[in-house]
């Protein structure tokens, strides 16, 4: 059985280590617990019943509550499964960036990390070469790196 863990924002780690330390020092019948990414405020426990569950968060600094109802894995599935999708953006190209405060800037993709959907881009306006890391959904690709300047 998956419960939801309601918990204080931003103390999601903390929570997640506090509940499995109780759960090694009571030998409780809890299988996992987890903190999926992008989900606030809230941590994921697989127990074996509730009141092992109950007994895994009690009365513990940063939890609230258990949520009501237990969930299926088909409804985490998306949250706990590391999905590599196929990103159109590769090293060497030329990208503007079209997010934050660097909005409008065009740099040029060093490094790709799939898994946190993140590029390492040097900054093609700076004096000095100045590495940044952006979302892949904060960039749109204006040239490929196989490409000649067409200018």
């Amino acid at each position: 059985m998956i419960f939801i863990i309601k918990v204080t924002t931003n103390k999601e780690e903390r929570a997640v280590d506090m509940i499995a330390d109780r759960i090694t020092k009571k030998n409780l019948n809890v299988f996992s617990v987890s903190r999926p990414h992008g989900l606030r405020g809230y941590i994921l426990l697989e127990s074996e019943d509730r009141e092992s569950a109950e007994d895994a968060v009690f009365n513990l600094p940063y939890v609230k509550g258990i949520i009501g109802k237990t969930i299926g894995y088909e409804e985490i599935k998306n949250m706990v499964e590391p999905s590599v999708e196929s990103i159109s953006i590769e090293e060497g190209d030329i990208v503007e960036l079209i997010g934050a405060s660097l909005k409008g800037e065009k740099a040029k993709v060093t490094r790709i990390d799939k898994q946190k959907e993140e590029a390492v881009v040097n900054l093609l306006g700076a004096v000095v070469p100045l590495p940044v890391t952006v979302k892949l959904d904060n960039i749109k690709v204006i040239r490929r790196a196989g490409e000649e300047n067409a200018n």
